[in-house]
């Protein structure tokens, strides 16, 4: 117990050392850790590290995905339904076809354990692309595909692995019945994580606690992943549908306090399963080299690389025909949605990382058939599985950053990003107009002292004040405002600990005098982040 607390512990360490190093070397912290983790595999005497795949599969994977799925927007995501679904859906079962030929005509697998192959390294991360994506300022549509497609491709992956395994173990298919499977699967469990959604927003109304609000909102993602996945489904999209349910009607029903609790309880919450992950992957290079030691390098190179190649470009063959070929079908869709510049299509079929998911799910594979033979092929598909996850994580992803700049993306993204700062403004002007009336109509209805008005009128004044009238202006004022601004609560912050040193005020009275400028500390940040956003 004391190595395994001595373990996590460094492991904390080295997250957070890589996180200030990489912040120093401008490079993004998921591509340091998991080098970090190779090198760690590397040294001699460090205990091993063994991934467990249940603990992937059912700890690590439902908060990621319910977490993203909360901050997803319901609007983006319904509008870029049609492509996220043929990426989630259609270049996953692509990829998985394409890497099954190549594995049976090349490296001479049997049909069915080529599809386990092709199943398990189908599905793109829905961590890594967006870890790295979110830094470089691209275009917001392609961030809400990825980020779609990372969330629902596992469901698709995870049916078809089963599928496969049950294909080698007994070597019986029948595409019918899998087929009925898989609508069956995909409807009970969308089904299944609206329901859950709905409970767990009446239950937090019903606590009234921050805490236990909190509490619950942890538990939820467990609750909508765990028993599909005990009935033979995946968890995946039920949790995700459960996420979103709650991105779309939990902003009415759950209270200001659990609101700005949570987001920081979920932001830590999830940059430590993040970190973790990135770092275990790394990991397990140790684990893996000792159990492929059969395998000659040569064949183990073979198989990897090529493994890789097919399946970087089985995706882009997939992405541009299914991103032109609809419009040029469907007039009213080609008016309706019309066509993306090529730099961003090529942009989303160059994101093709693979992530621990993939990992987990090699390693589920069972050791032996039905008939009580080794499983065919199992060591080798997870080295192959862990090299092809290493050579998009650390090399596109590397990358990225130049394909961005090379791609122009980042000046799509800032002309986005000013269109946006400026519907914000008219959304905030045009809500304070609505403020006033109904102000105005609350004084002419309600005997309110004088006194009462003119603070009620000041705070509707002092958030008028902070509306730029222009927008180019306001970025470089916000950005010295938010700097004064930020001196003033410095100021305040000192003097009322020198109060409280000299005993005139008590460590109660201290405490709300903080938190009310800690409030106003984040607020200031807010709208001044990303150099004037008001995000």
């Amino acid at each position: 117990m004391i190595a395994i607390v001595e373990t996590v512990m460094f492991m904390l360490a080295v997250l957070a050392a890589v996180a200030v190093a990489a912040k120093r070397l401008n490079i993004a912290p998921s591509i340091l850790l998991v080098v970090a983790g190779l090198g760690m595999a590397l040294i001699p005497g460090l205990p091993k590290v063994t991934l467990a795949p249940e603990v992937v599969l059912l700890v690590i994977l439902p908060p990621l995905i319910y977490s993203a799925g909360v901050s997803m927007s319901w609007r983006d995501f319904k509008f870029n339904l049609r492509p996220i679904a043929l990426l989630a859906f259609g270049c996953v079962l692509f990829t998985t076809c394409a890497v099954a030929a190549a594995a049976h005509y090349v490296l001479g697998f049997d049909w069915s354990v080529g599809f386990l192959l092709g199943a398990i390294i189908s599905p793109t991360d829905v961590v890594a692309p967006l870890a790295i994506a979110r830094k470089l300022g691209i275009p917001r549509r392609i961030v809400v595909v990825l980020e779609g497609e990372g969330l629902a491709n596992d469901a698709t992956a995870l049916v078809l692995y089963r599928f496969a395994v049950v294909a080698v173990s007994t070597g019986t298919f029948s595409l019918g019945h899998a087929s009925m499977t898989f609508g069956a699967i995909v409807g009970g469990e969308i089904a299944y994580g609206l329901a859950i959604g709905w409970l767990s927003l009446r239950l937090r109304q019903w606590a009234h606690d921050p805490r236990v609000e909190i509490t619950l909102s942890l538990m939820t993602p467990y609750v909508a992943f765990w028993v599909p996945a005990h009935l033979g489904g995946s968890g995946v999209l039920a949790t995700v549908a459960c996420g979103l349910y709650v991105s779309w009607v939990g902003p009415r029903l759950i209270a200001f306090a659990t609101r700005l609790q949570g987001i920081f309880f979920w932001d830590l919450i999830v940059y430590l399963i993040e970190g973790f992950v990135f770092l275990v992957t790394g990991l397990q290079a140790r684990t893996l080299i000792e159990q492929t030691h059969v395998f000659s390098i040569r064949e183990l190179l073979i198989a990897t690389a090529l493994s890789t190649l097919i399946a970087i470009v089985a995706r882009f063959v997939w992405v541009f025909p299914a991103t032109y070929i609809p419009r040029w079908a469907s007039t009213s869709l080609a008016q309706r949605d019309p066509l993306p510049p090529w730099k961003s299509v090529f942009f989303l079929a160059f994101t093709g990382i693979r992530g621990v998911d993939s990992l987990a799910v090699a390693l589920a594979i069972p050791y032996a058939v039905v008939s009580g033979a080794p499983f065919p092929h199992r060591d080798l598909i997870l080295f192959v599985t862990f090299g092809v996850i290493i050579i998009t994580l650390i090399v596109q992803g590397a990358m990225l950053p130049s394909m961005v700049r090379w791609l122009g993306l980042n000046r799509l993204a800032s002309k986005e990003r000013v269109d946006e700062i400026q519907a914000e403004l008219a959304a905030r002007q045009a809500a304070l107009e609505q403020v006033s009336k109904r102000l105005q109509k609350v004084i002419d209805e309600r005997e309110l002292p004088g006194e009462v008005i003119e603070l009620l009128r000041t705070r509707n004044e002092s958030r008028e004040q902070i509306l730029p009238d222009n927008l180019q202006d306001s970025l470089q004022q916000m950005r010295i405002s938010a700097a004064v601004k930020k001196e003033l609560i410095d100021t305040e912050r000192d003097f009322i600990y020198e109060l409280l040193r000299d005993g005139k005020i008590t460590d109660e009275a201290r405490r709300r005098i903080e938190y009310e400028l800690d409030l106003e500390e984040a607020s200031v940040a807010n709208r001044a982040q990303d150099g004037g956003g008001w995000f």
